[in-house]
């Protein structure tokens, strides 16, 4: 059985390097990528579905499968095949929640996203999805 690669994926430069990474490191593996829309926190977050919370979630959520369709498109170019999710959510939260519940044996994320001002060696989400995994991660820079 091969193994099972989780890939937090926002079209950013690090998450392009570490499909890159992936592609190349783990030729045998079999790669999902994982585009996490940004359900908005708060006090009336909990009384709402995800999904209602976010303005616009149809676009939003179109937008997160462009970018995973040009994730797959990257694999593709190295004759390898890519599969993609997409989830409304947290996005450590979600990361550490598919690793655990999906069955991946490692992830692999880029040092940082395009959320928020990046920290010198990590972003937040990165730094939190470290902390928390219940599997090994790869951190790309």
């Amino acid at each position: 059985m091969s193994e099972q690669i989780l890939l937090p994926y926002d079209g950013s430069m690090p998450s392009e390097k570490a499909l890159e990474y992936a592609l190349e490191t783990f030729p045998d593996a079999d790669l999902t990528a994982l585009y996490v829309v940004l359900a908005p926190r708060g006090y009336w977050a909990a009384f709402e579905e995800p999904e209602d919370r976010i303005p616009n979630a149809e676009r939003v959520k179109e937008r997160g499968r462009e970018i995973l369709d040009e994730a797959a498109a990257m694999a593709a170019d190295q004759d390898r095949d890519l599969e993609t999710e997409l989830i409304i959510g947290e996005p450590e939260h979600v990361i550490v929640g598919q690793a655990a519940e999906g069955g991946y044996d490692s992830i692999v994320i880029g040092s940082h996203g395009r959320e928020g001002v990046s920290r010198v060696l990590l972003g937040s989400v990165a730094e939190k999805v470290v902390r928390r995994s219940p599997t090994p991660v790869v951190v790309v820079r």
